[in-house]
């Protein structure tokens, strides 16, 4: 048979041990916090890129890894195959009563407005509420390009950067609509890869 008063001072002497080992502690203390020291480690091993970290709004076409600058075979830069009359090209250094509109028709969206010689047709559709993709906003990848429905890209457009497409891929249309801005009024689908 259990005898109550026996197993009532057993749960004292229980608690009374307990209540001493919280008191005084284990004496065990948590490893310090490594968890910055790790990401420190880890990035010097990685090579520096000039490629940002894409957004969350890639649609993918960008390749699996970043490339350093100038490392890439058949890399477009500022020498052979870049656009010689874009190298250098500032739009913000357009002053303001220099500034042309265009007409910019956005196939996929059904609407034309005004865009600005020194507005990307990126920052122009976003403006509108329209939700083009992109992901480096520096065109270095092919996520925001689109196809420019009237002829060859650079008789519609003009890049500050590009990084992405060739000089065949430009005759057939596409531009990076990140980096991409108008000088003569064009049709465009957004969304449309080399």
């Amino acid at each position: 048979m259990v005898d109550p008063v026996n197993v009532g001072l057993g749960a004292v002497v229980v608690l009374v041990v307990v209540a001493a080992h919280y008191a005084t502690g284990t004496g065990w203390e948590p490893p310090a916090d490594i968890s910055q020291e790790v990401i420190e480690r880890r990035a010097e091993s990685v090579p520096e890129t000039e490629f940002p970290e894409p957004m969350n709004r890639s649609i993918g076409g960008a390749g699996a890894g970043a490339i350093p600058a100038g490392e890439a075979e058949g890399e477009l830069g500022e020498g052979e195959d870049a656009d010689e009359e874009d190298a250098g090209f500032d739009p913000e250094a357009i002053a303001d009563d220099e500034v042309e509109y265009y007409e910019v028709e956005y196939a996929k969206e059904g609407e034309t407005i005004e865009v600005a010689n020194n507005e990307t047709i990126l920052d122009a559709a976003e403006d509108e509420g329209w939700d083009l993709p992109y992901a480096c906003r520096q065109g270095q990848c092919v996520s925001c390009a689109g196809q420019i429905q009237d002829g060859p890209a650079l008789d519609y457009v003009r890049h500050s950067n590009n990084e992405a497409l060739f000089d065949d891929d430009m005759e057939e249309g596409y531009c990076l609509t990140c980096v991409a801005y108008p000088t003569d009024g064009f049709t465009i689908e957004s969304g449309e890869q080399p």
